[in-house]
């Protein structure tokens, strides 16, 4: 019988990228997100000092920080949805290095708070690497990556601790900042170079009242807990910020309950194993946040 006719080859296609060489480098991606959390508290008993501010003042480096990934978690969460996980994020880990440049510039309490603000913005990176991997490995490989993209969390949060102290002793404070935004350039160009973009798309509209509703009441909340012992909680403005707080949250409950595509799916949250799943968490981060800011000032 003659040789069958050779099949063409498609050489425009390339093959997809490793599973390890994926989940590797969002995990990496993951600590240098997680660092930002515990990168100044090495910091915090000299920061008025560095700042020329109160101590409660300064805390908002560390708290605006916090506020701003609440914030952003799900808002890139759904952006990666609707135009691309990959694209977020790139876009959120250029946050992070413009956040730490502009950090590293600063010697005053705004431009820091501004600066750090930035960076808590690229706190969407670990849910948003999950994503990716849902979309990308084959299903066998899923739970590992996925609980070695959750680890990334505390692994950078515990590595950001010593080597946040070893710098700021050896070197000027800014280096800190400046290392964070070296090591977020490193990690976008890996990003670049081997995660994929998933072509799982879901559409839809952007819940921007929900997105400002959130920002709106977080702020309220942790400007009068953060402000109060210095104002007095008889003072109008702490009272009146705790109830501005509790009056948005409840509009912003009502909201997204009743629109057809919400932020938050506060029905899926108030399910059983969700949203003990959430009160667990939020329990050991209040610990964790709590022993990681308070046992360096004694110390």
């Amino acid at each position: 019988m003659p040789n069958a006719p050779a099949q063409p080859v498609d050489t425009a296609v390339s093959s997809p990228p490793r599973s390890n060489t994926v989940v590797v480098v969002l995990a990496f991606s993951g600590i240098v997100v997680s660092l930002m959390q515990t990168l100044v508290i090495p910091l915090v008993p000299v920061l008025p000092a560095l700042l020329g501010a109160s101590a409660a003042d300064s805390a908002w480096a560390i708290t605006t920080t916090l506020l701003a990934g609440a914030v952003a978690t799900p808002v890139v969460g759904r952006l990666g949805d609707m135009y691309g996980k990959r694209r977020m994020l790139l876009i959120s880990l250029a946050l992070l290095v413009a956040g730490s440049a502009a950090c590293g510039l600063s010697n005053a309490l705004a431009p820091m708070i501004v600066g750090r603000a930035v960076q808590g913005l690229a706190a969407g990176v670990i849910p948003l690497g999950i994503s990716i991997m849902r979309d990308e490995l084959p299903a066998e490989r899923l739970g590992s990556a996925t609980a070695t993209m959750s680890a990334s969390l505390g692994v950078g949060g515990a590595l950001g601790l010593p080597a946040a102290a070893f710098l700021a002793e050896r070197t000027d404070w800014h280096m800190l900042f400046w290392t964070a935004a070296g090591l977020g350039v490193v990690a976008t160009a890996l990003v670049v170079a081997f995660v994929p973009e998933s072509a799982v798309r879901t559409g839809g509209r952007f819940d921007l009242v929900g997105a400002a509703g959130l920002s709106i009441g977080l702020i309220c909340l942790l400007l009068a807990i953060s402000k109060g012992a210095e104002w007095g909680w008889s003072v109008a403005r702490a009272g009146g910020l705790l109830g501005a707080g509790a009056v948005v949250f409840l509009l912003w409950g009502w909201w997204e309950l009743s629109t057809r595509q919400p932020l938050v799916d506060l029905r899926t949250t108030a399910r059983r194993q969700v949203l003990l799943t959430n009160i667990a968490s939020a329990v050991f981060g209040f610990a964790m946040f709590a022993m990681s800011l308070v046992l360096p000032q004694i110390l």
